[in-house]
């Protein structure tokens, strides 16, 4: 088997542009932060390790058989995107009526003693890979998807640029703290504020995409009058 040098380089940089500004590691690194209080610096560093393990695991995944996956149960990307939506708005939801100086909403509290199972819900899914980020994941492995020689030769690419997503990821979380820190209680709390909105205008922009295609998908299946 032959890979086009070009090609993997090409498809790398697709990956990190398309799905760098959506997960925004840097904008979620202060919600992390405040869902981990409850914890010590050092004890999240490897929840920090296993939420970015977790990100490469679901992106990866996503790009590679995300689309093989939907297709066995029968669901499509717009399904995904209008239920993923709601979990984001939800979390977002929580996070914007949070009061300043309160503890976040208790469901998101991430404590010692269930760190790992939370780890991947809400830390991960879908704070900081949700439905927006599969979704895109999945059509970028749906551009490769049309035979298997096609996916094996773009594999690589998909692959590397999931690590480095996750890299950043980690990367974030880990000195959150310290970036919390410069950044000040005021800076911290307006930062928060800030991504939680943005998180909740992703959420409707997921939901009002996957509601514009099953629209569409509907209207072009009625009857012509």
């Amino acid at each position: 088997m032959s890979f086009d040098l070009r090609t993997i380089v090409e498809n790398f940089v697709l990956v990190i542009a398309a799905l760098i500004p959506i997960v925004n590691p840097l904008g979620a690194a202060p919600v992390f932060v405040s869902m981990t209080r409850s914890l010590t610096p050092a004890a999240r560093t490897p929840l920090a390790r296993r939420v970015a393990l977790n990100a490469f695991l679901l992106l990866a995944a996503s790009m590679l058989i995300g689309n093989y996956v939907l297709g066995f149960f029968g669901l499509s990307v717009a399904i995904v995107q209008v239920g993923g939506g709601l979990i984001v708005c939800s979390v977002a939801w929580a996070l914007l009526k949070q009061e300043p100086g309160a503890a976040p909403d208790p469901q998101y509290i991430v404590k010692p003693d269930d760190s790992p199972a939370k780890a991947f819900y809400p830390l991960t899914l879908p704070l900081t890979v949700g439905p927006g980020s599969i979704s895109i994941a999945i059509t970028l492995g749906a551009n490769h998807a049309n035979n298997v020689h096609s996916l094996l030769n773009a594999a690589p690419s998909l692959i590397l640029g999931a690590a480095v997503v996750a890299l950043s990821i980690y990367l974030c979380f880990r000195y959150s703290y310290q970036l919390t820190a410069a950044l000040g209680v005021t800076g911290t709390l307006v930062f928060l504020r800030l991504f939680a909105f943005i998180l909740l205008c992703i959420g409707v922009q997921i939901i009002w995409n996957g509601l514009s295609t099953l629209l569409t998908t509907f209207h072009d299946r009625l009857p012509c009058l």
